[in-house]
């Protein structure tokens, strides 16, 4: 059975008094509360992991190099996010592969690079509006995850996130239908692929989830834990999700 994630990535926003707030929302947790990683930006990545260092709260970065080193200015390795104390790094991002045109290949190629390190890649696909009022969504999904995912993975090492591009930041939000349609064909395509470690992979979906419709999202039995972003910032608005995730 796939465990559930609350994850949050913070995208460029935060600074150490939001870092403080880390702490809150670590000590606010259940023994039976889901995982949760929050992916603040590289510059508080440190600081981050020691506000929730042995508490419920794990950290994540938000992207990695490929290469494992070199001349790569502003860039960041696996190994140095790894270094800092964090256990997981987001790869393939949707502002990742629009903004710095980032392929499927090297999207594989960095799950491999945090793999190399010991970091859980958290691995997004998802399609544009276009691309959802088409007749081959699916398909181009599937493309997607079979080009992006490396062989060997495992429900250690990855969890998938699954962001329609038009929903992320927009308020809006496919139906629970589509998400069903979408997470099953998802996981049908794991299994197959991977056989039994495929139907324990984490599926996470992203896309303006908020504390008002996180429980209807969760109702979905191929829906393990969401991607959030703006209502991760807060320990009052993350705070619901997680508690939703864990009731499902």
């Amino acid at each position: 059975m796939a465990r559930k994630l609350a994850a949050g990535n913070w995208k460029m926003n935060g600074d150490l008094a939001l870092v403080d707030g880390l702490a809150t929302l670590a000590g606010n947790q259940s023994t039976d509360a889901p995982q949760i990683v929050i992916c603040p930006p590289h510059t508080l990545l440190a600081q981050a992991a020691k506000a929730c260092e042995n508490s419920a709260v794990e950290i994540g970065g938000q992207d990695c190099r490929a290469e494992a080193k070199g001349a790569y200015t502003g860039d960041i390795a696996a190994s140095m996010i790894a270094e800092t104390g964090a256990t997981h790094v987001i790869v393939g991002h949707s502002e990742r592969r629009d903004g710095h045109h980032e392929t499927n290949p090297d999207i594989r190629a960095k799950a491999q690079a945090a793999w190399a390190a010991g970091l859980t890649a958290i691995l997004c696909i998802g399609e544009s509006e276009a691309e959802r009022e088409g007749s081959d969504t699916l398909t181009i999904i599937a493309d997607q995850l079979q080009a992006s995912l490396p062989d060997n993975a495992t429900a250690e090492n990855t969890v998938i996130a699954y962001e329609p591009i038009w929903a992320i930041g927009t308020g809006k939000v496919p139906t629970l239908a589509q998400i069903i349609e979408t997470h099953d064909m998802l996981r049908a395509e794991l299994t197959a692929r991977l056989g039994d470690e495929g139907a324990k992979i984490t599926l996470l979906y992203g896309g303006s989830v908020k504390p008002t419709n996180a429980a209807e999202i969760f109702q979905a039995e191929n829906v393990n834990g969401a991607l959030v972003g703006g209502a991760s910032l807060k320990p009052t608005d993350f705070q619901p999700i997680i508690d939703a995730l864990a009731a499902s």
